[in-house]
């Protein structure tokens, strides 16, 4: 199997990102990278819909999915092996994505916006109204094994899901550049500039954005899972319409140019937030205001357009023609 420049330097990154996390990055910084990246996961599930002309104000419904499949998987059926509940995650957003999907891929623009927000916020309320799992406080999680292994909290915990973080999002990342590549996901993309010529073609739009919606789900609750094992602690604000908001703003933020754009925009994102709140605490949702306003209008294609620029060469100016016949003189 031949690799792109792309693929390769996914494989690169991955390597020195476990590195450097292992070897001499603070605690701190591992950890607002692990959250980081698993958020991206998220918004990797926004960008998808987004290149088949669907925008999600109610991701974050599969995020908490996944969160709380990792919570419950320990709480209530006494699993503790950590791809175990990931894959728990995974499987409760597919099944609950394959319901949803038959409805919501009936609508567009606006509408599929409105009832994806609208399905994430009754799940808040649901989590919210129940007090075996911890109303708005919501529960942790409990001690979780990978690979046999006991991981309970402190810097083993911390390095232990950085290292599955990274090469989970590498690993989807990679799945995903070869979907934009294949005929399927050109297909989305040409869902979103003429829903009508695809039709002509004989395939049907509905059921490919279908598809494309529970991939989403998926990839989105892998995220979800991840912030549960990183943080030790869920709750219904992962559901709530502030969250999914986020995902939305990191989308617009890296573009979706890449597989790397919604990766760098995460890190961006937390990293301008975390100084925000630090040396601005009560004005940092006006720092990240103004942060998305000066992308859109200096950057509307995402930060990501930054690494896709090419100088235009100048256009060769024309001969000059002849004023009575309009011709071009020799």
């Amino acid at each position: 199997m031949r690799l792109d420049k792309t693929e390769l330097a996914l494989v690169g990154l991955a390597v020195v990102l476990m590195l450097a996390g292992t070897l001499a990055a603070p605690g701190w910084l591992i950890f607002l990278i692990t959250v980081a990246l698993a958020k991206a996961l998220v918004v990797q599930g926004v960008v998808m819909q987004m290149k088949a002309g669907l925008v999600s104000f109610g991701q974050g419904l599969f995020y908490c999915v996944g969160g709380y499949a990792v919570g419950m998987g320990g709480q209530f059926l006494g699993l503790n092996a950590g791809l175990v509940l990931l894959a728990l995650g995974v499987i409760a957003a597919v099944v609950l994505a394959m319901v949803l999907g038959l409805l919501l891929t009936r609508y567009r623009e606006i509408f599929f916006a409105m009832l994806s927000l609208a399905f994430s916020m009754i799940l808040y309320g649901v989590l919210v109204k129940s007090q075996e799992l911890g109303s708005t406080d919501g529960f942790n999680v409990k001690a979780w094994t990978l690979l046999g292994r006991t991981i309970e909290g402190g810097e083993q915990a911390t390095h232990t899901v950085f290292i599955l973080t990274v090469l989970t999002a590498a690993t989807v990342a990679f799945i995903l550049h070869r979907f934009y590549r294949s005929a399927m996901g050109m297909t989305c993309e040409a869902i979103r500039e003429n829903e009508v010529r695809v039709e002509f073609l004989g395939l049907s739009p509905r059921w490919i954005n279908y598809a494309n919606y529970v991939a989403a789900a998926a990839v989105s609750a892998l995220g979800g899972g991840l912030t549960a094992l990183a943080t030790g602690h869920v709750d219904p604000d992962m559901a709530y319409w502030t969250t999914s908001g986020e995902f939305v703003f990191i989308a617009l933020l890296g573009g979706t140019g890449s597989v790397f754009a919604p990766f760098l925009a995460a890190i961006v994102f937390a990293l301008v937030r975390t100084y925000a709140i630090e040396f601005l605490p009560n004005a940092w949702q006006m720092i990240l205001g103004f942060t998305l306003l000066g992308i859109v209008v200096f950057l509307p294609k995402g930060l990501w357009s930054l690494f896709t620029r090419r100088a235009v060469a100048p256009v060769p100016s024309s001969s000059p023609t002849n004023a009575r016949t309009g011709g071009v003189r020799a």
